[in-house]
């Protein structure tokens, strides 16, 4: 039997503390896509900081050996957020009727995925959360549908697609209770 990693798992409830190790961390989950507009790490800089003043703004990071290995981070939506109003077709009330935690971002370091950081990363995030629901987006196409596949394997199901921004892929939007 494997054990897993050992990692010092922080949250945080404001972006100072966390940005650099944030940002540090996504140019290299997202380095084969930093060339495309969406995702390069100004951009993801500009979505990070809008984010971190929302309500109910939540981050996690996974620390080994005191160096970020992967994190995830969200906020509180509210029905009639943005976020619902982009999902088409409109998401079942169950979803949007109560704030719900929109977890914007996930991501591990190469080296670290298949260990379990991901879900630990997760579930400490959720851990946080007073919301029914948690809801988050994602490219059908990220790892050959392997994410997809993940996030369903974790217990969300498909609800519906939406393109946040004109230089967005179309994205699955993904909802399950919180606990």
């Amino acid at each position: 039997m494997t054990t897993a990693p050992v990692i010092e798992l922080r949250r945080f409830t404001t972006l100072d503390a966390a940005r650099g190790d944030l940002i540090d961390v996504y140019a290299e989950v997202r380095a084969p896509l930093l060339h495309l507009p969406n995702y390069n790490v100004t951009t993801f800089g500009e979505r990070l900081d809008r984010h971190g003043v929302e309500p109910g703004f939540v981050a996690v990071l996974a620390y080994a050996d005191g160096h970020p290995v992967g994190y995830a981070y969200g906020n509180r939506i509210e029905h009639g957020d943005r976020y619902w109003q982009r999902t088409t077709p409109e998401p079942p009330s169950r979803f949007t009727e109560n704030p719900a935690l929109a977890i914007k971002e996930i991501g591990v370091r190469p080296s670290w995925r298949k260990t379990g950081t991901a879900r630990r990363i997760h579930d400490a995030l959720l851990l946080s959360s007073d919301e029914p629901y948690v809801t988050l987006m994602v490219n059908k196409a990220a790892g050959d549908g392997k994410v997809h596949a993940l996030y369903r394997s974790w217990g969300y199901e498909d609800i519906g697609d939406s393109q946040p921004s004109p230089a967005s892929p179309l994205l699955t939007v993904m909802a399950r209770a919180s606990q």
